[in-house]
């Protein structure tokens, strides 16, 4: 039986402006059914990419408001989260990351929800969830996801230069792991020490809970031993100079199949008490990690929302490949029908994920659209 996506196009008139179709939306997805009322205050985590500093393609904060709004109503008790990044930018640290969530409109007076880091203040506050699947026996989610009672997936749709794209499975996957979740999908070695550029200040050293780190006497340089490294990457945020580096060895397939998995991870003991909502607008060519975004491949097509995170983004994935491209984009081939994806990232299998995911049972790929 397929999976119900309901989907708003952004026509919009005075009398129905996109506000009101947007609550039909929300509507459509019975939030209500999200709130436990066995609790006195149901948790309700909105997860969603507060944007890099100087990226602009994220979600608008006046539609996280509307979500707030419903799950007030419905008698949750909303925070908006994130995880922090691997890399090392504005996102990295809870501190850096809330000072960018706040700059890019997130702020409560905005939005009606406090912000919370969800894997802590470096990234290291993280729940272990034993899932026994073909890539990882166990993964690493952040700690806030794991400890709310329900889940709204918020996902900007845009091109992504590893998936192919990040939709709802993405978020899910890579957006909700901990600093050591995301480094175990990215990488299956340790990482690696910049030797030229290495102060040998022992910073690293000294914050290794592993003591897996040491500095060698005869270059005075740090070295990482790979036996006793856990992969939680704390050494890359520690270094002041950026001299520790993720090693990006891990294959594209087995890339998206880790993600699949983690994905997996947060939704296992929860399928009910998730929902997702999915904006096909300024669908840039790469992820809003970066700290710019570039000019959008497709116009804007919509909103989608679904209880199903394979439907929903294989819904999106159906829309903007049936949609003309936008000439001075980076797309090659700008007709209608063309794999927007493959065009850019003709590395990327990107189906991969929505078929492994399918085999994961965390949801299906056919799906019906209904328009509200």
């Amino acid at each position: 039986m397929p999976s119900q996506v309901f989907f708003m196009d952004l026509r919009a008139s005075a009398k129905e402006p996109n506000f009101k179709k947007f609550s039909r939306l929300l509507d459509a997805l019975d939030l209500k059914t999200l709130i436990s009322r066995k609790k006195k205050r149901p948790l309700v985590a909105v997860k969603l990419h507060f944007g890099e500093k100087g990226n602009t393609a994220f979600i608008r904060p006046i539609y996280v408001r509307q979500v707030v709004d419903h799950l007030w109503e419905a008698g949750g008790r909303p925070f908006l989260t994130d995880a922090n990044t691997l890399y090392v930018g504005t996102r990295a640290e809870a501190a850096s990351h809330l000072v960018t969530a706040i700059e890019n409109g997130f702020a409560y007076a905005v939005v009606k929800a406090p912000l919370v880091i969800a894997d802590g203040l470096t990234g290291t506050a993280e729940v272990e969830v034993e899932i026994n699947q073909e890539q990882f026996q166990k993964v690493y989610i952040a700690e806030a996801i794991m400890e709310a009672d329900s889940l709204v997936v918020l996902t900007h749709f845009k091109l992504h230069e590893l998936s192919g794209f990040g939709g709802a499975l993405k978020n899910l996957g890579m957006g909700c792991a901990s600093r050591k979740g995301k480094l175990s999908m990215h990488s299956n070695i340790s990482p690696k020490v910049t030797e030229k550029k290495c102060t040998g200040c022992g910073d690293c050293v000294v914050n290794c809970a592993q003591e897996a780190i040491a500095i060698n006497p005869e270059t005075e340089k740090a070295i990482i031993d790979p036996t006793k490294c856990v992969g939680c990457a704390e050494c890359l945020l520690v270094c002041a100079y950026g001299n520790i580096q993720i090693q990006w060895n891990e294959s594209i397939p087995v890339f998206l199949k880790k993600l699949m998995e983690s994905a997996y991870g947060v939704l296992r003991d929860r399928r009910d008490k998730a929902v997702f909502v999915n904006f096909i607008t300024q669908v840039s060519p790469a992820c809003d990690c970066y700290g710019h975004n570039d000019l959008p491949i497709v116009g804007d097509i919509g909103i989608l929302a679904s209880r199903d995170p394979v439907a929903i983004d294989q819904a999106c994935v159906d829309l903007v490949i049936g949609s003309p491209g936008v000439a001075g984009s980076a797309l090659k081939e700008l007709d209608s029908g063309t794999d927007k994806f493959k065009d850019i990232y003709p590395q990327v299998d990107w189906p991969l994920q929505l078929e492994y995911a399918e085999q994961l049972r965390l949801g299906a790929r056919e799906y019906e659209l209904v328009k509200v």
